[in-house]
């Protein structure tokens, strides 16, 4: 649902950079926190020239892929041992599982090729609203409040994620882009394209939001899994009430490593 989620975000591309543009070509892409592989494997059918490597901690990807796509298992956290370079970093909805991203993305530029692009592209963590429908006292927004403040707790704080753009800028990057779409929590809008975001972004998250909760606020909080489970059931609610005109603000960055380092 997330992969067909970006895709309809970007208009049918599988990013904002210029490797997905139309008859680009590229040689080594590394995709971080692959998942599913789906990513990787549409971007290898695409791009039969490129050589595409997928990434996780865990093995959950098909075993029959197109050939120029492989899946390694790895911990991007700890240090970067590829034989070469990339022409292209994708990396999709990594927060909240990163704990250092000033050298998670050092570690992504010292691994690019001259020229080469990385591309984040994530959510903010609170849902927010243009007509104050969105409350500050609703049980989605107290919701997404506990799951964080667990998390920084745990180790892994929720990054404000428009912030990268400054930090990839400050590493070496050149050309820095950021935008911004919006994913509706239900079907509320008007206009069809982001009413069908709603429609998708709704049934993302509605069925995953317990499960979302429960690791963090029965760890680092101490809440039973009832009362967790009794605060899914109420933020679910808001997630679905069409009167609440709410949204996630979507992030998209990318930059490109320069032809020529200069020296320190």
């Amino acid at each position: 649902l997330v992969h067909n989620l970006y895709l309809r975000t970007f208009d049918d591309q599988l990013g904002t950079a210029p490797p997905n543009e139309p008859n680009s070509k590229v040689g080594r892409v590394l995709d971080v926190g692959t998942g599913s592989g789906i990513w990787a494997i549409d971007f290898g059918d695409e791009h039969p020239e490129a050589d595409v490597v997928g990434i996780d901690l865990s093995a959950s990807q098909p075993s029959f892929t197109p050939p120029n796509v492989r899946f390694e298992i790895d911990d991007i956290e700890e240090p970067w041992t590829f034989s070469q370079p990339f022409d292209y970093i994708h990396s999709q909805m990594m927060k909240g599982s990163i704990r250092d991203w000033q050298t998670y993305l050092k570690q992504c530029f010292d691994n690019l090729s001259p020229g080469g692009y990385l591309e984040l592209n994530d959510v903010d963590g609170f849902p927010t609203s243009d007509d104050g429908t969105l409350t500050d006292d609703c049980n989605l927004m107290k919701a997404f409040r506990l799951c964080f403040e667990a998390l920084a707790a745990l180790g892994s704080p929720f990054e404000e994620f428009s912030r990268f753009e400054g930090i990839m800028s400050e590493i070496g990057f050149e050309d820095v882009h950021i935008r911004r779409f919006k994913w509706p929590t239900n079907s509320w809008p008007k206009d069809q394209r982001h009413k069908e975001l709603g429609i998708w972004n709704h049934e993302n998250l509605a069925p995953h939001l317990e499960g979302l909760l429960m690791a963090p606020l029965t760890r680092a909080l101490d809440w039973t899994r009832e009362e967790v489970s009794l605060l899914a059931m109420e933020a679910r609610k808001d997630l679905a009430d069409r009167s609440i005109h709410a949204y996630f603000n979507i992030w998209s960055i990318h930059g490109r490593k320069p032809l020529k380092i200069e020296e320190s």
